[in-house]
């Protein structure tokens, strides 16, 4: 159980992370930079991100899941319960909500980066900081269970 919860620990917070960092320093600068410069950094970030993130949530979820399998009865069982329903809960935001436009951006070229484009862009930072929010939130309740 040890080993699981130094896992989990080490998988979600990096993912968090780097999440708080496409908000916080990465889309910063993306908005300073030439529109053509900016497309083409967006393009190859929700390319890239877009290929790397979907199985790191669902390993992040699956060993949340095996968390709360592994306390069952502990004292920690109902946060790990909520843990890990926050996650799932943030898996099909980010489908619903996130995905469709982080596709459009994955197949953005700088002649398309209008006014329209940018709005959804910026659309998009402001629903992944809600996501942000939410897993942090996951993070200190599977902590939290995870020290009691």
């Amino acid at each position: 159980m040890f080993l699981l919860s130094i896992v989990t620990t080490v998988c979600i917070g990096v993912l968090i992370g780097v999440e708080f960092a496409v908000s916080a320093f990465v889309n910063p600068i993306l908005w300073q930079l030439e529109p053509d410069a900016q497309a083409n950094a967006i393009r190859r970030f929700a390319g890239r991100l877009g290929k790397t993130m979907p199985p790191w949530y669902v390993i992040s979820l699956v060993l949340l899941i095996a968390e709360a399998i592994t306390q069952r009865h502990a004292p920690g069982e109902n946060l790990l319960i909520v843990a890990s329903l926050l996650w799932a809960v943030v898996i099909v935001f980010t489908i619903v909500f996130l995905v469709p436009i982080n596709n459009r951006m994955a197949q953005l070229k700088p002649q398309q980066f209008t006014d329209q484009t940018q709005r959804a862009h910026r659309k998009w930072d402001a629903l992944h900081r809600l996501r942000v929010v939410a897993l942090a939130v996951s993070m200190v309740c599977f902590l939290v269970a995870t020290r009691m």
